[in-house]
Protein backbone atom coordinates (compact mmCIF):
# COMPACT_ATOMS: atom_id res chain seq x y z
CA UNK A 1 0.00 0.00 0.00
CA UNK A 2 1.39 3.52 -0.37
CA UNK A 3 0.43 5.01 2.96
CA UNK A 4 2.14 7.04 5.34
CA UNK A 5 3.75 5.59 8.05
CA UNK A 6 2.91 7.17 11.16
CA UNK A 7 4.15 7.41 14.65
CA UNK A 8 2.66 4.19 15.71
CA UNK A 9 5.22 2.16 14.21
CA UNK A 10 8.06 3.97 16.12
CA UNK A 11 6.50 3.90 19.20
CA UNK A 12 6.03 -0.21 18.16
CA UNK A 13 10.21 -0.90 16.91
CA UNK A 14 10.90 0.95 20.02
CA UNK A 15 8.71 -1.44 22.07
CA UNK A 16 10.13 -4.63 20.39
CA UNK A 17 14.02 -3.18 20.62
CA UNK A 18 12.81 -3.65 24.62
CA UNK A 19 12.07 -7.33 24.72
CA UNK A 20 14.36 -9.31 26.64
CA UNK A 21 16.02 -5.88 28.60
CA UNK A 22 13.44 -6.05 31.51
CA UNK A 23 10.70 -3.52 29.98
CA UNK A 24 7.21 -3.41 30.78
CA UNK A 25 5.58 -0.50 29.52
CA UNK A 26 4.17 -2.23 26.14
CA UNK A 27 2.20 -5.21 25.88
CA UNK A 28 4.62 -6.74 23.68
CA UNK A 29 6.77 -7.71 27.41
CA UNK A 30 4.02 -9.74 28.37
CA UNK A 31 1.84 -11.20 25.61
CA UNK A 32 4.34 -14.56 24.67
CA UNK A 33 6.26 -13.98 21.53
CA UNK A 34 7.00 -16.67 18.97
CA UNK A 35 9.49 -16.83 16.57
CA UNK A 36 8.93 -19.61 13.18
CA UNK A 37 10.49 -23.14 11.78
CA UNK A 38 9.95 -23.05 8.36
CA UNK A 39 8.22 -26.16 7.10
CA UNK A 40 8.41 -25.74 3.28
CA UNK A 41 9.10 -23.36 0.95
CA UNK A 42 7.09 -22.72 -2.55
CA UNK A 43 7.75 -20.33 -5.81
CA UNK A 44 5.87 -17.39 -5.71
CA UNK A 45 5.29 -15.02 -8.64
CA UNK A 46 7.67 -12.19 -7.64
CA UNK A 47 5.72 -9.37 -9.52
CA UNK A 48 2.35 -10.44 -6.86
CA UNK A 49 1.94 -7.46 -4.55
CA UNK A 50 0.39 -9.70 -2.22
CA UNK A 51 -2.60 -8.06 -0.46
CA UNK A 52 -4.82 -10.72 0.76
CA UNK A 53 -4.19 -14.50 0.75
CA UNK A 54 -6.61 -17.60 1.38
CA UNK A 55 -6.42 -21.30 1.08
CA UNK A 56 -9.44 -22.48 -0.14
CA UNK A 57 -10.56 -26.43 -0.52
CA UNK A 58 -6.96 -27.11 -0.98
CA UNK A 59 -6.12 -24.27 -3.50
CA UNK A 60 -4.47 -20.87 -2.62
CA UNK A 61 -5.79 -17.48 -3.88
CA UNK A 62 -4.27 -14.53 -3.86
CA UNK A 63 -5.49 -10.37 -4.30
CA UNK A 64 -2.76 -8.62 -5.50
CA UNK A 65 -2.41 -4.79 -5.73
CA UNK A 66 -1.49 -1.61 -6.81
CA UNK A 67 -3.37 0.61 -9.48
CA UNK A 68 -3.11 -0.75 -13.33
CA UNK A 69 -1.81 -4.20 -12.10
CA UNK A 70 -4.65 -5.54 -8.98
CA UNK A 71 -6.23 -9.07 -9.59
CA UNK A 72 -8.01 -12.35 -8.06
CA UNK A 73 -6.18 -15.09 -8.95
CA UNK A 74 -6.26 -18.74 -7.96
CA UNK A 75 -2.77 -20.51 -7.83
CA UNK A 76 -1.18 -24.13 -7.13
CA UNK A 77 0.10 -24.25 -4.16
CA UNK A 78 2.92 -25.97 -4.52
CA UNK A 79 4.46 -24.77 -7.99
CA UNK A 80 3.09 -21.21 -7.77
CA UNK A 81 1.80 -21.08 -11.22
CA UNK A 82 -1.43 -19.48 -11.54
CA UNK A 83 -4.19 -21.38 -12.72
CA UNK A 84 -7.14 -18.83 -13.09
CA UNK A 85 -6.58 -14.95 -12.88
CA UNK A 86 -9.28 -11.85 -13.10
CA UNK A 87 -7.86 -8.61 -13.64
CA UNK A 88 -9.21 -5.86 -11.74
CA UNK A 89 -10.42 -2.54 -13.36
CA UNK A 90 -7.05 -0.29 -12.71
CA UNK A 91 -8.79 2.15 -11.19
CA UNK A 92 -9.40 0.00 -8.11
CA UNK A 93 -6.50 -0.42 -5.62
CA UNK A 94 -7.44 -4.41 -4.44
CA UNK A 95 -7.04 -5.32 -0.83
CA UNK A 96 -7.89 -8.71 1.12
CA UNK A 97 -9.44 -11.09 0.48
CA UNK A 98 -11.60 -13.83 1.62
CA UNK A 99 -14.21 -16.81 1.14
CA UNK A 100 -17.02 -17.44 3.41
CA UNK A 101 -20.18 -19.21 2.80
CA UNK A 102 -19.21 -19.98 -1.09
CA UNK A 103 -18.26 -16.47 -1.98
CA UNK A 104 -15.02 -14.96 -2.73
CA UNK A 105 -14.80 -11.14 -1.11
CA UNK A 106 -12.30 -8.90 -2.30
CA UNK A 107 -11.80 -5.59 -0.92
CA UNK A 108 -10.48 -2.12 -2.71
CA UNK A 109 -8.33 0.07 -0.68
CA UNK A 110 -9.82 3.61 -1.14
CA UNK A 111 -13.19 3.01 -3.86
CA UNK A 112 -15.58 1.88 -1.10
CA UNK A 113 -16.39 -1.47 -2.74
CA UNK A 114 -16.38 -4.76 -1.77
CA UNK A 115 -16.76 -7.19 -4.49
CA UNK A 116 -17.90 -10.77 -4.39
CA UNK A 117 -17.68 -13.52 -6.65
CA UNK A 118 -17.92 -17.04 -7.27
CA UNK A 119 -14.80 -18.67 -6.19
CA UNK A 120 -15.13 -21.33 -8.75
CA UNK A 121 -15.60 -19.26 -12.03
CA UNK A 122 -14.67 -15.93 -10.60
CA UNK A 123 -17.56 -14.68 -12.22
CA UNK A 124 -18.79 -11.08 -10.38
CA UNK A 125 -21.92 -11.55 -7.87
CA UNK A 126 -21.64 -7.77 -6.75
CA UNK A 127 -20.51 -5.77 -4.53
CA UNK A 128 -21.26 -3.69 -1.00
CA UNK A 129 -20.51 -0.30 -0.29
CA UNK A 130 -17.95 0.16 2.42
CA UNK A 131 -17.64 3.53 5.02
CA UNK A 132 -13.65 3.29 5.44
CA UNK A 133 -10.72 2.56 3.73
CA UNK A 134 -10.64 -1.41 3.05
CA UNK A 135 -6.65 -2.83 3.88
CA UNK A 136 -7.27 -7.28 5.48
CA UNK A 137 -10.24 -9.15 5.38
CA UNK A 138 -11.13 -12.37 6.98
CA UNK A 139 -14.20 -14.26 8.61
CA UNK A 140 -15.61 -16.01 11.89
CA UNK A 141 -17.98 -18.21 11.55
CA UNK A 142 -20.76 -15.92 11.63
CA UNK A 143 -19.08 -12.35 10.07
CA UNK A 144 -16.96 -10.98 7.69
CA UNK A 145 -14.17 -9.19 9.63
CA UNK A 146 -12.42 -6.34 8.14
CA UNK A 147 -9.31 -3.92 9.08
CA UNK A 148 -8.73 -0.11 7.62
CA UNK A 149 -5.44 0.43 8.71
CA UNK A 150 -6.51 1.80 11.59
CA UNK A 151 -6.32 -0.56 15.40
CA UNK A 152 -10.13 -1.03 14.68
CA UNK A 153 -11.61 -4.27 13.62
CA UNK A 154 -14.74 -4.11 12.27
CA UNK A 155 -17.23 -7.27 12.10
CA UNK A 156 -19.39 -7.18 9.19
CA UNK A 157 -22.87 -9.18 7.88
CA UNK A 158 -21.95 -10.93 5.07
CA UNK A 159 -25.41 -10.68 3.46
CA UNK A 160 -25.63 -6.73 3.56
CA UNK A 161 -22.11 -5.99 4.51
CA UNK A 162 -23.41 -3.95 7.53
CA UNK A 163 -21.22 -3.73 11.02
CA UNK A 164 -22.27 -5.55 13.95
CA UNK A 165 -19.67 -4.70 16.58
CA UNK A 166 -16.14 -3.57 16.56
CA UNK A 167 -13.29 -4.20 18.64
CA UNK A 168 -10.12 -1.52 19.19
CA UNK A 169 -6.35 -3.32 19.77
CA UNK A 170 -4.10 -1.52 21.89
CA UNK A 171 -0.43 -2.52 23.16
CA UNK A 172 -0.37 -1.72 26.44
CA UNK A 173 -2.38 2.26 26.22
CA UNK A 174 -1.05 2.93 22.43
CA UNK A 175 -3.70 1.94 19.71
CA UNK A 176 -2.09 -0.42 17.43
CA UNK A 177 -2.26 0.96 14.29
CA UNK A 178 -1.74 -0.54 10.92
CA UNK A 179 -3.24 -3.37 11.32
CA UNK A 180 -3.59 -4.97 7.86
CA UNK A 181 -3.90 -8.46 6.00
CA UNK A 182 -6.37 -10.98 8.82
CA UNK A 183 -6.69 -14.64 8.82
CA UNK A 184 -8.86 -16.19 11.61
CA UNK A 185 -7.19 -19.09 13.02
CA UNK A 186 -8.23 -20.91 15.87
CA UNK A 187 -10.52 -18.59 17.74
CA UNK A 188 -8.06 -15.61 17.16
CA UNK A 189 -7.02 -13.21 14.40
CA UNK A 190 -3.79 -12.95 13.12
CA UNK A 191 -2.91 -9.09 11.76
CA UNK A 192 0.23 -8.21 9.40
CA UNK A 193 1.61 -4.90 11.27
CA UNK A 194 2.04 -2.82 8.01
CA UNK A 195 6.04 -1.96 7.49
CA UNK A 196 6.75 -4.62 9.91
CA UNK A 197 7.96 -7.88 10.47
CA UNK A 198 5.74 -8.53 13.06
CA UNK A 199 1.88 -10.48 13.41
CA UNK A 200 0.01 -9.73 16.37
CA UNK A 201 -2.38 -12.30 17.43
CA UNK A 202 -5.84 -10.97 18.70
CA UNK A 203 -8.90 -11.83 21.12
CA UNK A 204 -11.86 -11.43 18.67
CA UNK A 205 -14.08 -10.42 21.48
CA UNK A 206 -12.15 -7.96 23.44
CA UNK A 207 -8.85 -6.67 21.04
CA UNK A 208 -6.57 -8.00 23.69
CA UNK A 209 -3.07 -9.02 22.12
CA UNK A 210 -2.44 -12.44 22.55
CA UNK A 211 0.56 -12.58 21.33
CA UNK A 212 3.38 -11.60 18.96
CA UNK A 213 5.22 -13.42 16.03
CA UNK A 214 8.27 -12.26 14.78
CA UNK A 215 9.01 -12.95 11.12
CA UNK A 216 12.31 -11.09 10.64
CA UNK A 217 15.00 -13.14 8.31
CA UNK A 218 12.05 -15.10 6.90
CA UNK A 219 13.04 -14.33 3.71
CA UNK A 220 16.67 -14.52 3.25
CA UNK A 221 19.15 -11.90 2.68
CA UNK A 222 20.48 -13.74 -1.09
CA UNK A 223 16.85 -13.61 -2.00
CA UNK A 224 15.88 -10.21 -1.99
CA UNK A 225 15.96 -8.28 -4.80
CA UNK A 226 15.33 -4.46 -4.97
CA UNK A 227 11.71 -5.27 -5.88
CA UNK A 228 10.91 -6.90 -2.49
CA UNK A 229 8.49 -5.27 -0.53
CA UNK A 230 7.04 -5.77 3.13
CA UNK A 231 6.09 -9.02 4.73
CA UNK A 232 1.86 -9.40 4.06
CA UNK A 233 -0.42 -12.26 3.41
CA UNK A 234 -1.80 -15.01 5.78
CA UNK A 235 -3.30 -18.37 5.17
CA UNK A 236 -4.20 -20.65 7.58
CA UNK A 237 -4.98 -24.74 5.89
CA UNK A 238 -7.71 -25.55 8.78
CA UNK A 239 -8.26 -29.24 7.15
CA UNK A 240 -4.12 -29.89 7.66
CA UNK A 241 -3.68 -27.18 10.22
CA UNK A 242 -0.88 -25.26 8.59
CA UNK A 243 -0.06 -21.61 8.21
CA UNK A 244 1.08 -20.23 5.54
CA UNK A 245 2.31 -16.41 4.77
CA UNK A 246 4.57 -14.18 2.29
CA UNK A 247 5.16 -10.91 1.12
CA UNK A 248 4.66 -8.28 -1.65
CA UNK A 249 6.75 -9.49 -4.55
CA UNK A 250 8.53 -12.15 -2.72
CA UNK A 251 9.47 -14.62 -4.50
CA UNK A 252 8.85 -17.66 -1.89
CA UNK A 253 5.50 -18.34 -0.27
CA UNK A 254 6.42 -20.59 3.60
CA UNK A 255 4.73 -22.51 5.10
CA UNK A 256 5.75 -22.42 9.02
CA UNK A 257 5.20 -23.57 12.27
CA UNK A 258 5.60 -21.08 15.29
CA UNK A 259 7.98 -21.74 18.03
CA UNK A 260 7.52 -19.69 21.33
CA UNK A 261 10.51 -17.82 22.20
Amino acid sequence: MLKPSILALLLLSVACSKVGSGSSSSSLTKAPIYTFEVINAWPHDPAAYTQGLEIYQGMLYESTGQYGASSLRQVELQTGRVLRRLDVPSRYFAEGLTVFQGKLYQLTWQSHKCFFYDPNSFQLLGEFHIETEGWGLTHDHRSLIMSDGTNQLRFLNPVNFREEKSIKVFDGDRPLMQLNELEYIKGEIYANIWKTDWIVRIDPETGKILGWIDLKNLLPANERSASVDVLNGIAYDEAHDRLFVTGKMWPKLFEIRLKKR
